[in-house]
């Protein structure tokens, strides 16, 4: 009998650790997509799917991979699963649409594009008149970037503004402060200069916002980045040296990036890099996540055209290798610069060569399994207008970030915004003892969608704590349940609610089971077809229930759950339900049960058939019979 014990003990332990497992790799999948690591997040969905877990969410999300991807035949074979699922958002019939002439199926595709103009869909006239490029059209097949105000904005140019350490450090002409002003010819705006500022500060950042040291000059500095340990700066800076500026054959101070030192709490001890030089410009830098790679913009000879992206490696000892031009993918015969790398190595940069929304344009790329760049998305409104749109930079969640613009309706000329991305949105909660309110572990957590199709399952941890990622508008319903406790749930809706909002909590409360014979009395009664008036039989179950209710269980509370079988309309069953539900409550009632005992009366139509007779396969009499039924739910017994 031990032996027993302890492999059901072993096997409850297992499946605890599977369950959490889960959770875990659902967050870690949803946040390489946040990063646009989306090979690697394919092996994580695929692990999901296969697990069962939160299955419906999890093949979304893989056939939206395999779309930015540019791979239509994976994504056309996954989106055909997705389409099917109940409340699908509807912008999955039109990335169904794009994936199937993909694969030249176009006779499927207008079926698939008509269905989503029917949803209410609106379709660009543009979208489907070429061979669809997959990454742009399904990454802003939904608004996936959400603007905030940035606080330091001024009359003048802000830009690249770089998250570090709770401080942002951007690049501003605001230079108001000083006696003497030096105006740059171009725009007769003083020079930029770096400033950085506390996130969190309310202030107005003036002339005293300048970065302390010897980054700021006489001319033209920032944008700025910094590494990790926050030992070195690399800068943007006009070509000057001895407070003279250099010029090329042509006459013009081309830029230059520059390293400098953090030492004594400030910014010193300024180096000119060898990939610079006083015939070309070299600026915007960039740092990959190791701090091992240094991505800038130039035009020196051999790009292809205007200003390129290229990298160079930099060596421990802090030591510069030869740069190299990303290539065709990424560079065009026009300008590119603004380099951002994100933590899982994803290029961020601005250009007015690649097919946009406006004049300068923000682009990420794509990596395929060997990790080479084989496509460019442009991120959509409204991180990008019909101006220019530059500086992306991204926080280390993927969440989150800066980029600056000249659009109308800003402070200043360039003005820095502040930005968003919709958060993966979660349900979480306690499951307690509703008599001492002690956290109970390893009570079984189901997630039903508004179909009453269980969509996920997992236990509790050791502080009754359980968490579960959600889709936006859907409505939800959650149960806890425990051998030893009376079954609670929650209803609860994602629906317009807060683009911010990344939890909903739903706690639970259990009652324990004082009497599992005498709750067991609680006997499911039945309907005839299409009849909601109380049977003989079901009449002999309810008088029980009243008299368990009246005279062995003075406190209980229940909750009343009517249901039909899959015959007739959704809308014509949910209405029969709510009749059947009402004459359980009116009965009991009639017996002398106190209304407020009876928490809720509810009927929830065809969505929560007890077997496979959903109209899909012939089912005998008996079957459907089963699910004409009323339940009786324990909320409270003391």
């Amino acid at each position: 009998m031990k032996i027993k014990n302890y492999i059901l003990v072993f096997a409850a332990l297992l499946l605890t650790c599977s369950v959490f497992a889960q959770q875990g790799k659902q967050k870690k999948a949803d946040t390489l997509f946040n990063k646009f690591s989306f090979v690697k997040a394919t092996e994580v969905y695929k692990e999901l799917i296969a697990n069962n877990y939160n299955k419906d969410y999890a093949t979304r999300k893989l056939a939206d991979c395999y779309a930015l991807l540019r791979d239509p035949k994976n994504a056309s074979k996954y989106y055909k699963k997705v389409v099917e699922q109940d409340n699908v958002p509807v912008e999955y019939y039109y990335s169904y649409a794009q994936s199937l002439r993909g694969i030249e199926n176009y006779k499927e595709s207008e079926k698939w594009l008509q269905r989503f103009k029917d949803s209410g869909g609106v379709v660009n006239k543009n979208d489907f008149s070429k061979a669809p490029n997959y990454s742009t059209n399904v990454f802003n097949a939904k608004q996936q970037y959400f603007l905030n105000k940035f606080n330091f904005n001024s009359e003048f140019s802000d830009f690249g503004a770089f998250e570090h350490d709770g401080k942002v450090y951007f690049t501003s002409s605001r230079d108001e402060g000083v006696s003497i002003k030096r105006l740059y010819g171009w725009n007769e705006q003083p020079f930029l200069d770096v400033y950085v500022a506390k996130l969190d500060s309310e202030e107005v950042v003036d002339h005293t916002y300048k970065l302390q040291g010897d980054v700021n000059s006489v001319f033209h500095d920032g944008p700025v980045t910094i590494t990790k340990d926050g030992k070195y700066m690399y800068f943007s800076r006009n070509n000057f040296k001895n407070n003279v500026e250099k010029k090329d054959n042509k006459g013009l101070t081309n830029m230059k990036i520059y390293r400098a030192t953090f030492r004594d709490s400030i910014w010193t001890d300024i180096e000119d890099l060898p990939i610079n030089s006083d015939d070309f410009s070299t600026q915007h830098a960039a740092l990959n996540s190791d701090d091992s790679k240094l991505y800038f913009a130039s035009d020196r000879p051999g790009g292809l055209g205007g200003s390129d992206i290229y990298v160079v490696s930099i060596s421990p000892d802090g030591v510069l290798g030869e740069p190299k031009n990303l290539g065709d993918v990424v560079n065009t015969q026009n300008a590119e610069g603004f380099p951002f790398i994100n933590t899982e190595g994803t290029l961020f940069f601005s250009s007015d060569g690649h097919v946009g929304i406006g004049l300068l344009d923000v682009f990420a790329t794509i990596k395929d399994e060997n990790d080479n760049i084989v496509d460019v998305i442009n991120l959509g409104k409204p991180v990008n207008s019909s101006k220019d749109d530059f500086s992306f930079t991204m926080s280390a969640n993927g969440t989150s970030g800066y980029f600056a613009s000249n659009r109308s309706g800003g402070k200043g000329d360039d003005d820095i915004y502040a930005y968003n991305r919709i958060p993966p949105l979660e349900v979480e909660g306690v499951v307690s003892d509703a008599i001492n309110g002690n956290p109970i572990t390893n009570a079984t957590i189901k997630l039903y969608n508004s179909k009453g199709n269980e969509i996920a399952y997992l236990e509790t941890d050791d502080k009754g704590f359980y968490e579960i990622n959600i889709d936006r508008d859907e409505d939800y319903k959650v149960t806890g349940s425990h051998d030893k406790y009376i079954e609670d749930y929650r209803t609860f809706t994602s629906k317009n609610i807060k683009t911010e909002l990344k939890t909903i909590t739903a706690n639970l409360l259990l009652n324990p089971v004082e009497d599992v014979v005498k709750l067991a009395e609680l006997n499911t009664i039945y309907f005839d077809f299409d009849k909601y008036n109380i049977r003989e039989d079901a009449a002999l179950e309810l008088d029980k229930i009243a008299d368990l209710m009246q005279n062995q269980y003075p406190d209980m509370v229940i909750r009343i759950e009517s249901h039909t079988d899959s015959r007739g309309s959704l809308s014509y069953n949910d209405k029969l339900s709510i009749d059947r539900a009402n004459s359980t409550y009116e009965y009991l009632i009639s017996k002398g049960i106190a209304p407020e005992r009876i928490t809720a009366h509810e009927g929830f139509g065809e969505r929560r058939l007890t077997n496979g007779c959903d109209g899909s396969d012939d089912c005998e009499e008996e079957a459907h019979q089963l699910n004409r039924r009323t339940q009786f739910i324990v909320i409270k017994m003391e």
